[in-house]
């Protein structure tokens, strides 16, 4: 063996081992990957249960329990309206992921000053509603139904509108047809693409491409339902009745752009409204007094 080639043989020796620790990293990080992803849709799935709250301070407030059309129990608050001129309607209000029915308060309350009955629900799987899981709008429009059904039980002669805050707002599209005379849409994604894509951009900026395909990837084995269903986008249409979709102007989850592609989608009657300086949060809380005017403008005109 002559020296040239005694010198080549170590060389390729650490080749090869640089090429097998490169293997063994990416597989490593395949590896982490694929399990991060797999626990992050298992907490975003995961139910949302909370402890039976009181009854709202200073509202005309009773608890009711319906049963949707799939045989689980729906928990709510019926507020009846307080200010003059007698009842004007009804308005459903369908609160956010991870919340319930006590984030709606604030607006059942000046609703209630304003003529309007609200019936607040817990989503399925959250508050004390029953449910094994949340499922992004699927499972949950049998809850709007549910309170829908119960609104027009209380006020069958009156008109009855709904107000959804993003997967309330999802869940309510998603019902269609829901039968409502008015629908409030507030921080709604389009379609499920676009919302985990979204969100896990505004975590990870360009890096999130392969983890929201990972996310993506699980709806259907896990929820039992395919990623096309997920699309408020293509009910939107259907809905029907005045419509009036609203977000924040900063919101990274559902950004202005998502909103104007629901807007288009909407038929007419149809209004839109970007919240100034809002990001994905509660926009009765971000634009107090705006948010009000705004809708009870929309909601006279909508259910006269």
């Amino acid at each position: 063996m002559d020296w040239n080639h005694r010198l080549y043989l170590p060389r390729r020796c650490r080749s090869i081992r640089w090429v097998r620790l490169l293997v063994a990293v990416v597989f490593l990080g395949g590896s982490v990957g694929l399990g991060a992803s797999w626990w992050l849709a298992g907490r975003l799935m995961a139910p949302a249960p909370s402890t039976r709250p009181g009854l709202p301070i200073g509202l005309d407030a009773s608890a009711f329990i319906v049963e949707d059309s799939q045989g689980r129990t729906v928990h709510g608050w019926h507020i009846a309206a307080t200010g003059p001129g007698g009842v004007r309607g009804a308005v459903v209000l369908l609160h956010g992921i991870r919340g319930n029915r006590t984030s709606m308060v604030g607006r059942a309350r000046f609703l209630a000053h304003a003529g309007f009955a609200s019936i607040l629900v817990d989503l399925h799987a959250h508050g004390e509603s029953e449910g094994e899981r949340i499922t992004m709008g699927d499972q949950e429009r049998f809850s709007a139904e549910a309170a829908v059904r119960y609104a027009r039980s209380v006020y069958s002669e009156l008109p009855v509108a709904v107000i959804g805050v993003s997967l309330g707002g999802a869940a309510a599209a998603l019902a269609y047809p829901l039968g409502v005379d008015a629908m409030v849409l507030e921080s709604v994604y389009p379609d499920i693409e676009s919302a985990i894509e979204q969100r896990v951009r505004a975590k990870l900026g360009p890096l999130g491409a392969l983890p929201s395909q990972l996310l993506l990837a699980q709806i259907e084995p896990r929820l039992g339902v395919a990623r096309s269903v997920l699309r408020p986008i293509d009910r939107v249409a259907l809905v029907g009745c005045p419509l009036l979709i609203a977000s924040g102007a900063e919101d990274p989850h559902t950004p202005a752009a998502e909103t104007q592609r629901l807007f288009e989608a909407a038929v007419r009657p149809r209004q839109r409204w970007l919240v100034s300086g809002a990001a994905h949060e509660d926009l009765h809380a971000a634009a107090t007094s705006e948010y009000e005017a705004r809708i009870l403008s929309f909601l006279r005109g909508a259910m006269q």
